[in-house]
């Protein structure tokens, strides 16, 4: 308990900012939901066919991973808040919209047609019959909305869009549950807090005479149109706040130029961002933007090429069969920079740097007891037992061809079991015995922290990860001053140096900045 006060009170104005940050968005995209779900679901009422059509067609969005549809919104509306207000709009659609139906089709036949005698015009019903009767339905459906969205938009984090979901991203990175905990513990208090005011509302606009008889009190009109008021007040700064100070801020952007420097979601890649930042800031007069914690390698490269994105560093190995979908025609590290350069410059436009000093590349780990038990030194005796061990390593690990399909292709055997684990939770899946081997990367700094044996690639099956910053060739063009920057990073950081500064993030719980700005500072590279 006192370790996560103490983080809170170091973090408190940067959690106090994606507070606000994440409370916006959600009340954005809970919005434009509300006023895409209302009006659509009274109009299917009236349309059987159009009904099964258009709720089915929700549900089958609702089915969809939203980290999928966040990668999927990306090449369209590009990085940042866009398409996660995209994603979080698609899943909040569902409930506004079948609530808003199941309560129009819930009117008793009878009812209607009474306001039809009365002759009441479509308008009038909907108005004075349908939607009074409907509102609770409707404020049932916004809320369920509202405190689902909270949640959902966690995964803002990885388009680069911020939000809580930033240290809820970072502690599992870093295996810290206090940082998980900074971010989980405000994300729930927002949905309460959202969940509470839409019930404030819901009273409101709910008829008296329809409410339970325990929420009926006999207030005086005036004292009622006050709280009337004051409900409708606060929802609409909540959203009308947030759509004004964003229309401002993409104004502002629109009518500025920026570098946008951008990372894969792992420590070291932010690190690397923020290095390549820190040094662009402190010696020229551009206007930087780091857009950290993206989603993966081909988020990166998507938006790039939709001019989204200027800079990240990225790894050799990753480049040939990842972006270029190209093989390697040899594992020489000058061959397979030559053969990267070439291909991204021709396809895409971008350039390249020179190695930026280290070669991040895979091991293959296991724990000191199974490393004695099979007597494993290098991974040509892994690969001998593979099928009586459980192997715990990434979904890209899985599924790229030049990793575990080949790797048990070269060595004729299989693990007994392989589960797809996402960063750090690997090591706590070695750490429990749930599983025998990882993959890792060997600057990795939780490698350290949990004292794992990594195995010699003898046979050098693993391709040289060399680290590189890959820049937009547009990005050069216009500032040209960040040329002779990048130069001085090449070749200024070895191994053991970027898994020190790996260890001050993921063990330390130091800020990723700081250490960034530290290492530069001992350089001399930076006031």
């Amino acid at each position: 308990m006192e370790s996560f006060i103490l983080l809170f009170l170091d973090k408190r104005e940067e959690l106090s900012e994606l507070f606000i940050q994440h409370m916006n968005m959600t009340a954005i995209a809970v919005f434009i939901s509300l006023m895409i779900g209302v009006p659509l679901g009274i109009i299917v009422t009236k349309h059987k066919r159009l009904a099964d059509f258009v709720i089915g067609f929700a549900n089958v969005l609702q089915s969809i991973p939203s980290i999928a549809l966040l990668a999927f919104a990306v090449p369209f509306v590009g990085i940042g808040e866009r398409p996660a207000i995209l994603m979080v709009i698609v899943y909040s659609l569902l409930p506004i919209l079948k609530n808003t139906y199941t309560g129009i089709k819930g009117i008793a036949p009878k009812m209607l047609e009474v306001a039809r005698g009365l002759g009441m015009s479509t308008c009038q019903r909907l108005f004075k019959i349908e939607s009074p009767l409907t509102a609770s339905y409707i404020m049932s459906g916004i809320r369920i909305s509202a405190v689902a969205a909270v949640g959902t938009m966690t995964i803002a984090a990885f388009a680069g869009a911020g939000g809580l979901g930033w240290f809820i991203n970072l502690g599992l990175n870093s295996q810290n549950v206090n940082l998980v905990l900074l971010g989980a513990i405000p994300a729930s208090c927002l949905a309460l807090f959202f969940d509470y005011i839409l019930g404030k509302l819901e009273k409101v606009v709910t008829p008296e005479g329809l409410l339970p008889a325990s929420q009926i009190k006999n207030i005086d009109k005036k004292k009622r149109r006050m709280q009337r008021f004051s409900v409708v007040l606060v929802c609409m700064l909540l959203v009308f706040v947030p759509i004004g100070t964003s229309a401002y801020d993409y104004y502002l952007e629109s009518q500025q130029k920026k570098l946008v420097i951008g990372s894969n979601n792992f420590t070291e890649a932010i690190i690397l961002g923020y290095l390549l930042q820190v040094m662009v800031e402190n010696n020229t007069d551009i206007k930087v933007e780091g857009s950290y914690n993206l989603g993966g390698a081909i988020m990166e490269l998507t938006a790039m090429n939709a001019d989204e994105l200027d800079a990240f560093a990225c790894y050799t190995g990753t480049i040939l069969p990842n972006f270029l979908h190209e093989k390697m025609d040899s594992h020489d590290p000058a061959a397979i920079y030559k053969q990267s350069k070439k291909g991204l410059d021709e396809r895409f436009g971008i350039k390249i740097s020179q190695n930026i000093g280290f070669n991040n590349t895979y091991v293959m780990a296991v724990t000191p007891e199974i490393a004695r038990k099979y007597n494993l030194k290098t991974v040509k005796d892994l690969m001998r037992v593979a099928d009586k061990l459980r192997l715990g390593c990434t979904v890209e690990f899985v599924h790229r061809d030049d990793c575990l399909p080949s790797l048990e292709k070269l060595y004729n055997n299989s693990f007994a079991d392989v589960r797809g684990l996402d960063g750090s939770i690997r090591y706590s899946a070695i750490a429990s015995g749930e599983v025998d081997v990882i993959d890792a990367f060997s600057t990795d700094a939780l490698l350290f922290k949990n004292d794992l044996v990594l195995l010699e690639d003898k046979d050098n099956f693993f391709p040289p990860y060399d680290a590189v910053y890959l820049i937009r060739g547009e990005a050069l063009e216009e500032y040209p001053e960040i040329v002779p920057l990048i130069k001085q990073m090449e070749g200024l950081i070895d191994e053991k140096a970027m898994g020190k500064m790996n260890m001050q993030v993921d063990i330390d719980g130091m800020d990723a900045r700081d250490v960034a700005e530290e290492f530069l500072r001992g350089k001399g590279m930076i006031k």
